[in-house]
Parts: C-alpha cells; structure tokens; sequence
C-alpha cells in the first residue's frame, strides 16, 4: 500500500514537472514569435537617428506623428489604394484557393477512375516544384497577351493550389463519411447540389484554416505584382512600402516601420480572430479515421 502510494505521488510530481516544463517551453517560443512585431510597432513611434543608434528597443519613442506626417507626403504611398487592392486580391485568390482545392480533393477522394493515383501523383509532384520555376514563362505570356497590369492574372492562378489540394485530401480522408453522399445520391441530389449542400459544411474547420494561409500569403506577395503591376494605381500594400526604401537621400526608417506596421495589422487582426481555426484545422486534417 505503501509503495502504491510513494509511485503515485513520483508519478504525480514527473506529470508536474513534464507540465511545467511544456508551459516554460511554450512561453518562451511565444515571446521570440511575438518579439518581432513588438520591435516593429515599438520602431514605428521612434525617429530614424534612434532607430540607427538602436535598432531593437522595448521603449516607445514619441515620433509617431511625425513619421505620419511624413509617410502622408510621400506620393508613392497611398494606403488606402494599396489596401483596396490587397483586400481584392487577398479575398479573391482566398475564394478561389479554398473553394477550387476542396471540389479537386473531393473529386479525388469520392470517385473511382483510372488516373486516379497519376492525378494525384502529378498534384503532388507540382507541389514540390517552386513557384519561380514557372514565372518566366508566366510572364511571357501576360506580356503577349497585354495583360500585364490587370489584377485577374494574380487572382486566377490560386484556383490551382497544389498543397491545399493535398490538405483538403487528408482532411476528407478522416471527416467525410461516403455513406452521406451515397444517401444524398439516392435522395435524387446532383453531384453539385451534394458538394455544395453536404461535403462543404463537414470541411468548414479545413476551408478556415486554409483560408487563413491563402489570405496571409497572398497579402504578404510581394514578387509576382512587383512584376506584373506597373501603374501605381495597381500597387499593393508590399509594393508600397517596399518603395518607402528607395529614397537615395534619405530613408526614413520610422516611416518604413510604420508602413510595415500598417501592412500587418490586418493580419495580425485575422490571427487574433481566427487563431482557433489554425489549431482545429490542422489538427483535424492531420487524423485519419
């Protein structure tokens, strides 16, 4: 009884332990995950003579009017123009990547036909593949077809998404029971009516998470429209503050801290809203059943 009792209570104080030392371990990656973004609000109240005598600070500075004033004199920075087409294009590709991916994964997982496994392998084989491989050859063909400039030709290449194919697999794999299909298809339903009425409410956790990586990604792009817009009225929120840096006189640092401050705020806001749908998603898309 005795023994029983000693092995409980080392058994109770390692579970401790091991607990303590997750927490510790989690606290740690969560404070070098958020330590960045906290210099880079911290730099954006702060002038650029601080900014080069100390480039990481915990201190807020008192320049942040200032850098405003001056960011709203540079012509080339105009955020509400670069948010309005960031948010077109962000939401747009988002639609497109989420919605294409889960009917291709559907397709792949539902049905029975003989290239099958070749599809899939070639989905997969394009996935390993960089996106810089195919940009020269994309770029030609805008340039011939004068459609440079046009936001179309960064919104309609998400509909094919290789990796959120893959993860829309997995996630069906161990969520979407055929036996609901097979009922909805006795019940008269069409194949459409069955995808869009049954299989897309079951995959909401997966079409979240993965909407939430589209959005981020294509927010953040930077080189495929510094490649493709040339008019400044197409500029994106990246474009912008990328040009912030290219005064040869002077750059003003607290400007382009402010800028990158203004660009990620709305991401920061999504993750701060959605953040449950990346740990559900995942973790659900992961399991098999």
């Amino acid at each position: 009884m005795a023994s029983n009792q000693v092995a409980l209570h080392s058994k109770t104080k390692s579970d401790i332990a091991f607990k303590t030392t997750i927490y510790i371990v989690c606290t740690i990656l969560a404070i070098l995950s958020l330590f960045p973004f906290v210099v880079m609000l911290v730099n954006a109240t702060r002038s650029t003579a601080q900014i080069q005598a100390h480039a990481v600070s915990l201190i807020p500075g008192s320049s942040l009017s200032k850098n405003i004033k001056i960011l709203s004199t540079k012509k080339t920075f105009q955020p509400l123009v670069g948010m309005k087409n960031s948010l077109i294009i962000s939401a747009s590709t988002t639609i497109l990547t989420v919605y294409f991916a889960s009917l291709t994964a559907y397709a792949i997982f539902a049905y029975d036909w003989k290239l099958k496994k070749a599809f899939f392998g070639l989905i997969m084989g394009i996935m390993m593949l960089p996106g810089t491989v195919t940009m020269i050859g994309f770029y030609r063909a805008c340039y011939q077809f004068h459609l440079t400039d046009n936001k179309l030709m960064l919104i309609l290449p998400a509909i094919a998404a290789p990796m959120t194919v893959f993860f829309m697999k997995q996630y069906l794999e161990g969520a979407l029971s055929m036996d609901i299909v097979e009922s909805a298809r006795i019940d008269g339903a069409g194949e459409f009516r069955t995808f869009n009425s049954i299989v897309l409410p079951i995959m909401k956790p997966a079409m979240a998470t993965q909407a939430i990586f589209a959005f981020v990604g294509s927010w953040n792009n930077y080189f495929m429209p510094r490649i493709l817009m040339n008019k400044q009225k197409n500029y994106t929120m990246p474009i912008m503050v990328a040009l912030l840096n290219g005064d040869i006189y002077k750059t003003e640092f607290g400007c382009i801290y402010l800028g990158l401050s203004m660009t990620a705020l709305p991401l920061i806001i999504i993750y701060l809203f959605l953040s449950k749908y990346i740990v559900s998603g995942v973790a659900l898309g992961s399991v098999k059943g």
